[in-house]
């Protein structure tokens, strides 16, 4: 089946005068119009197309590529809203719709928001939804403690970050753990911390436990290392120098540093840290 919303690759089966037709294993056909078709495509060539209904509800296939595609979340900037609802630019020639049932606030025209690009089922069109939360599930979950994982934030709380879990499932960071601006809808790479009885999830931009020692070992050694053997850095810094420095948390820093000491590495005096001459 050609499902709107998703990239196929499909077979060309025969050319018309505003495009050509392109097949599946199925024989199911849709058209890709001529602005996009390239130069020597000839049939019997597979090419890779992202499908979607065209400005008059008719499926249509594009060699653009959208910012998101179905079953996605990403942050989209709204284009224009009219009387029935928003559109967002998603990088094909038509908008993609928010109801204003789907919208958490009334958007605005020129500001961005995370939303979820979902099918709906009563008139087949792609739709997005802002109401992001709503498309995430914690039953069951494909994450295990210390994984690497991908993440969209999503929003500020009072206890930190709420955040999208490999396009699955719904996290926290901690404020305590965080040492730089975040921004709805940015995307970065985290860390699996907890995952509790109820399986809601706790999030790290750190390698937690003793899995982040060694490497941020190595990072404080190649920073010393550049700096001429000296950081001016200690147990008494300000986190958020710590992590301007080394990208790290203090916490990760003051056991990274230990590491080093043990190892005779380092010397910790009261105004930083020093490499050993020998390691110099």
């Amino acid at each position: 089946m050609i499902q709107i919303g998703e990239y196929h690759v499909l077979k060309m089966s025969r050319a018309t005068d505003f495009g050509v037709y392109l097949e599946n294993e199925q024989e199911e056909e849709v058209l890709l119009p001529n602005k996009y078709v390239p130069e020597g495509l000839k049939a019997g060539d597979e090419i890779e197309v992202f499908v979607y209904l065209d400005h008059e509800e008719r499926p249509v296939a594009t060699t653009l590529k959208p910012y998101i595609k179905l079953d996605q979340f990403g942050s989209l900037k709204c284009a224009e809203v009219s009387q029935v609802g928003a559109f967002l630019d998603w990088g094909l020639e038509k908008h993609l719709f928010v109801p204003f049932k789907e919208q958490v606030l009334p958007m605005v025209a020129g500001e961005s928001y995370l939303v979820f690009c979902y099918l709906d089922l009563e008139t087949n069109r792609l739709a997005a939804s802002s109401k992001v939360h709503a498309f995430l599930d914690n039953e069951e979950l494909s994450v295990e403690p210390f994984e690497e994982v991908n993440l969209i934030i999503s929003n500020k709380t009072d206890l930190g970050y709420k955040v999208i879990i490999n396009q699955l499932h719904l996290g926290l960071i901690y404020k305590d753990e965080v040492f730089k601006n975040l921004y709805e809808g940015d995307e970065l790479k985290g860390y699996i911390k907890k995952i509790r009885e109820d399986n809601k999830i706790d999030v790290t931009l750190q390698r937690p436990g003793y899995r982040s020692i060694e490497p941020n070992a190595d990072k404080v050694m190649e920073k010393l290392q550049e700096s001429g053997g000296v950081l001016k850095l200690s147990d008494k810094s300000d986190p958020e120098l710590i992590y301007q420095t080394l990208g790290m948390s203090k916490k990760s820093f003051k056991k990274a540093i230990g590491t080093l000491y043990k190892q005779r590495l380092i010397e910790i005096r009261k105004d930083g840290i020093y490499l050993n001459s020998e390691n110099k």
